[in-house]
């Protein structure tokens, strides 16, 4: 029976650190530990930011262990005067506990909350920690976040030798794959190296003999730009690159420009050395300062044609860029601080940006107006692409296409679009859906391969033209001040045309809406491909192994249990009810969220599976790896 007094005993008040156990989600990634190595990690590149650290080794040790060591100060072993533990304790056992508040230990840091190394020894099964300091070596271990051994000294060491040592076994609890993506990894260490020039950074697997790597660079961002634009077509010799550090900001930018828009294009924003994959205020600042110094170079030169106006991503299309912001007290949008939202600092890049785009484009003339022409074609091609959507709105009838069935809500935080395969779907999806928030869009069979084609021409494809019309942004263009819907959902059969329609889709949101995709938004429905019954019981299975393991649950139960088992051939032919639990419901359905990194393969891999050059390519990877993908 439930409870219906509320008085204070229904308050409940989590201590220590069983607010992260209770909620990891809110403070880590938890798709697998990366997101822990470089809380561990950033702690030591701010001792290097400081000043304090010139080397950092990252270890993936064979039992499953993670080690992070570097030679900066080592963490305060004393005992604190307030709280009566040592220093090493008070950071690892509680949470906003750390020495980046006021500024006076760290200019410039990324560690902000003091949550950072505690969140990694709540969610790890064992941690060890060792400090050198003072001489001395010390040692504290954890169980589950818990001090299992008090902070004791385990021998003496050099006076110049100091530094952190932590050691760290994830809890399988709490993340859905144990396996750290080292790929990912190495690129993160290589960018840490890159924006901290002078600072030594080593990583090695144990688990693979020949995996080791070490970093260290002395011109930083002038280095990582040109490693990262081999195979492209610069237009600029030298790319421009600006350095400027204030007692409380800084900022430093690499930049060039490719004749075409780069395949594998680096746009990279930091904010004290960590990677911030949503942008903020210092790239949109970085845009505005970009678009106001080639306005002005334009505008001096008479370059525009009559009625053409550029804007920010007409300038950065073509452009390969990295940019590296120093604050104090960065404001970022949430603990895993992928956006920042430092409203101050914006105006600071944007005129550091500025003035250093405007000295070098009236210094390079000539160089200046090949990126002014650049930014014209793109500018025209968009006013080409409006114009053809345009036509369409003012003589072919309604805006909004007539299989569309939308929704009432306006507001982005709750408005979602389902794309259906095929009208059967998209009718018992209609009865499904929750009209106030819940849009549908029939479409018919599978849509042009876009890959290999421009914004321009795709939009000539009427089912593409009514999906642009939908979503109300047009292929190729990044102004989502349209935007009509907060989330997309791409829902499809779960069966091998299904998987078909659905990489289409993903390939038009990844080549022409990547925007979209960067801040979240595309998602992918997970329909079931079976019903099994049990009794009252009944439960959906995703493939052949869900089903057999729920199958082999059911017969472990006492007596013989009739188990009847319902193979569906599509969304059609599950009714509404069913839709909606298992696609529709935001409490029971399952989305995955179609998301890229800088260190994927997500362009190669489209490329290899969709482009018409790699006909040869696909067929060979066919015959020899075909068969290791899973339907």
């Amino acid at each position: 029976m439930a409870k219906n007094s509320y008085d204070a005993k229904a308050i409940e008040v989590l201590s220590g650190l069983d607010p992260v156990k209770k909620r990891p989600g809110m403070y880590t990634d938890t798709s697998n530990p990366n997101h822990l190595i470089q809380e561990v990690l950033d702690n030591s590149v701010d001792e290097a930011l400081s000043g304090h650290c010139s080397n950092i080794k990252i270890s993936l040790l064979k039992d499953g262990c993670i080690n992070v060591s570097d030679n900066g100060r080592g963490m305060p072993v004393d005992i604190h005067p307030e709280h009566k533990v040592t220093g090493v304790e008070l950071i690892l056992c509680k949470l906003h506990a750390g020495a980046k508040f006021s500024g006076d230990d760290y200019n410039f840091s990324g560690g902000l909350h003091g949550v950072g190394v505690s969140v990694v020894n709540a969610l790890s099964e064992t941690l060890d920690v060792r400090v050198k300091r003072e001489s001395k070596e010390y040692q504290i271990s954890f169980n589950n976040g818990e001090k299992i051994s008090e902070l004791k000294e385990i021998g003496e060491v050099g006076v110049r030798n100091t530094g952190t040592s932590i050691t760290f076994q994830p809890n399988s609890e709490y993340f859905e794959d144990l396996n750290v993506q080292v790929k990912s990894l190495k690129h993160l260490l290589k960018a840490k190296a890159v924006l901290c020039p002078g600072l030594t950074i080593e990583f090695v697997n144990e688990k693979k003999s020949n995996d080791k790597e070490k970093w260290f660079f002395e011109d930083g961002l002038k280095s990582y730009l040109i490693d990262s634009s081999e195979g492209s077509e610069l237009i600029l010799a030298d790319s421009i690159l600006c350095s400027k550090a204030g007692s409380t900001q800084g900022l430093e930018f690499a930049i060039n420009w490719s004749l075409r828009p780069p395949k594998n294009k680096l746009d990279e924003t930091y904010v004290n050395l960590i990677p911030t994959a949503q942008g903020g205020s210092h790239l949109n600042g970085f845009k505005s300062g970009l678009l106001d110094s080639l306005k002005e170079f334009c505008d001096y030169r008479n370059l525009l044609p009559k009625g053409l106006k550029i804007n920010a991503d007409d300038i950065i299309n073509n452009a390969i860029f990295i940019v590296s912001s120093k604050l104090q007290n960065p404001q970022f949008a949430g603990q895993t601080k992928e956006r920042l939202d430092s409203k101050d600092h914006m105006s600071f890049v944007s005129s550091t940006t500025k003035d250093a785009l405007s000295i070098w484009l009236n210094t390079h003339t000539e160089e200046g107006e090949k990126i002014a022409e650049l930014a014209i074609m793109s500018a025209q091609a968009r006013a080409k692409v409006s114009k053809i959507v345009e036509r369409k709105k003012t003589f072919k009838g309604p805006a909004l296409p007539g299989k569309l069935s939308d929704c009432n809500s306006q507001d982005l935080n709750e408005t979602e679009l389902f794309l259906v395969e095929g009208d059967s779907a998209g009718g018992s999806a209609k009865q499904a859906r929750e009209r106030s928030f819940q849009a549908i869009m029939p479409l018919r069979g599978k849509i042009l391969n876009t890959w290999d084609l421009e914004s321009t021409e795709i939009i000539k494809s009427q089912e593409i033209k009514n999906l642009s019309t939908a979503i109300g942004v047009l292929p190729g263009n990044n102004d989502l001040s349209s935007l009509r819907y907060g989330k997309i959902c791409i829902l499809a059969d779960a069966d091998s045309d299904g998987l078909h329609i659905a990489t289409l889709l993903c390939a038009l949101f990844l080549r022409h809406y990547k925007l979209l995709v960067q801040e979240g938004r595309i998602f992918i429905s997970m329909p079931p491909l079976y019903r099994i019954d049990c009794g009252k019981e009944v439960l959906y299975a995703l493939d052949d192994s869900q089903r057999e393991e729920i199958v082999k649950n059911f017969k472990s139960k006492k007596g013989k249990p009739k188990i009847n088992i319902q193979r569906f051939k599509g969304l059609g032919e599950m009714n509404p009810s069913q839709l909606r639990e298992t696609v529709m419901d935001p409490s029971t359905r399952q989305l995955v969220k179609l998301s890229i990194s800088p260190s994927d393969n997500a362009n190669s891999m489209m490329d290899l599976l969709l482009s018409k050059k790699n006909a040869a390519a696909r067929k060979e990877w066919l015959e020899k790896k075909g068969s290791l993908a899973k339907i």
